[in-house]
């Protein structure tokens, strides 16, 4: 793998991760539309464990983006435990922590099945990403047209941590999904404003993806230049890509995402009757 392949996907993960729009689609769409896939030293080095790293730069623009969040959460969270002092920070911090259980079992199980499913069949994954670009696309305006905006952050309460959680593992089994628009959108399904939809879904994610980048982090390529392009580039621009949501959707909408989901799935489906 170049550097400059490195550089590029580390930036389409930083867009992609954290807009409703779905990372692993694009990764896995961009190395095939420029053929990258018939190089195998690309290959052998594009594996899930870079993936991992790509979602790693992700992880840390979410932690620091949210550092005075993620501070006042635990402190509260052990408060609530040893003080029996009762906070909203205290709550959803216990929240996040009981909803990521279920979740991240329930994204193990799918991922079983997602691979039994597709294997090593590049067309029908290919297909597979593109209707699932098109049906979320199509669900996610809807929703979001038609959801109230009666809740706030510190509304959210177990049910809805619960519900809007357990859908990441949907996203992480199959690429197309979307982690954060799946979630952002069974959010919105319950009511949950805009800008705190988008909020407590990079907090739910951060657990999950933890836990992937740990799980895999022993064949991180630590000595490789493009490795760490990569995982800088991801970080770099998912950091500024979380500035731009949270500002946008104090006023904006879903359907700019939407539409282009759809317009990328139509795409898609076309290149793979081309090709």
């Amino acid at each position: 793998m170049t550097v400059f392949q490195a550089l590029i996907l580390g930036i389409i993960q930083g867009i992609t991760e954290l807009l409703p729009i779905s990372s692993s689609a694009h990764l896995n769409v961009i190395p095939w539309i420029f053929k990258w896939t018939e190089n195998a030293s690309f290959m052998q080095e594009f594996s899930s464990s870079f993936d991992v790293a790509l979602h790693f730069g992700t992880l840390i623009a979410i932690g620091l983006f949210f550092i005075k969040d993620w501070i006042n959460l635990i402190k509260a969270g052990f408060k609530k435990v040893f003080k029996k002092e009762d906070s909203t920070d205290g709550r959803i911090f216990w929240y996040i922590v009981i909803a990521t259980i279920p979740a991240g079992i329930l994204a193990l199980v799918l991922d079983k099945i997602s691979d039994m499913l597709i294997g090593d069949n590049f067309k029908l994954e290919m297909g597979l990403i593109a209707i699932a670009l098109i049906v979320m696309g199509i669900v996610l305006a809807i929703v979001d047209k038609k959801s109230e905006n009666k809740y706030k952050y510190e509304d959210i309460d177990l049910k809805k941590s619960l519900l809007v959680s357990i859908s990441q593992a949907i996203a992480a089994a199959f690429p197309g999904v979307s982690r954060s628009g799946i979630t952002m959108t069974v959010a919105r399904s319950l009511k949950i404003d805009r800008e705190s939809a988008a909020k407590f879904s990079f907090l739910l994610s951060a657990p999950i993806v933890a836990a992937a980048v740990l799980v895999d982090i022993t064949e991180f390529a630590l000595t490789s230049i493009p490795f760490w392009i990569g995982v800088i580039a991801s970080f770099i621009v998912g950091l500024l890509v979380i500035r731009f949501l949270m500002e946008y959707l104090k006023k904006g909408s879903f359907k700019i995402f939407a539409i282009y989901r759809i317009i990328l799935g139509i795409i898609i489906l076309g290149l793979i009757f081309i090709r």
